[in-house]
Parts: structure tokens; sequence; C-alpha cells
């Protein structure tokens, strides 16, 4: 007899988190995060939500330090111009 395909029961995760308001209010969201991780014995299902939480707020982090280097790159004369971020 086959097995039948599993899915994982999306009803049991949360969903995603509101966008950070800033990149230190993420760092520290995601420190918090990493603390009860640590502390505690989460639920497997938990575990996925904040790993997932955890991926999103990694990803905002890396895109604000992105942006932040381009307009770096662009001083000009000591001024830093405005950066688009798209191309």
């Amino acid at each position: 007899m086959p097995k039948a395909a599993t899915k994982t029961p999306t009803a049991a995760l949360p969903p995603a988190g509101p966008t950070p308001v800033s990149y230190e209010a993420a760092l520290e969201e995601l420190e918090q995060l990493l603390q009860r991780l640590e502390a505690s014995h989460t639920p497997l299902d938990q575990l996925l939500a904040s790993y997932q939480r955890g991926n999103e707020l990694l990803k905002f982090c890396r895109q604000r330090l992105d942006v932040l280097e381009q307009q770096v790159k662009v001083l000009d004369d000591g001024v830093l111009k405005p950066w688009s971020e798209s191309p």
C-alpha cells in the first residue's frame, strides 16, 4: 500500500510577522527570538514558525545593510546622495 503524502498543516503556523520599522528593531526581535529558542523546549510547529520569522528578519536586515552599503558607495564630495532601491 503506497504511503499518502503528508502535508505540513499550514493552519498551525502563525502568519508572518509585521515588517520591522527599522534595522535595529529587526535585530532586537531576532535576538529575542534566539534567546527564547535557546532557553526552552519549543514544540516542533513553533520551532518551524520561529525559524521562518527569523529568516524574514535576517532577510530584512541584509536588505537594509545592502542599501546602506550602496549609499556609502555613491558618496560624492562628502554629500550622501539618495539611493533608489530599484536599478
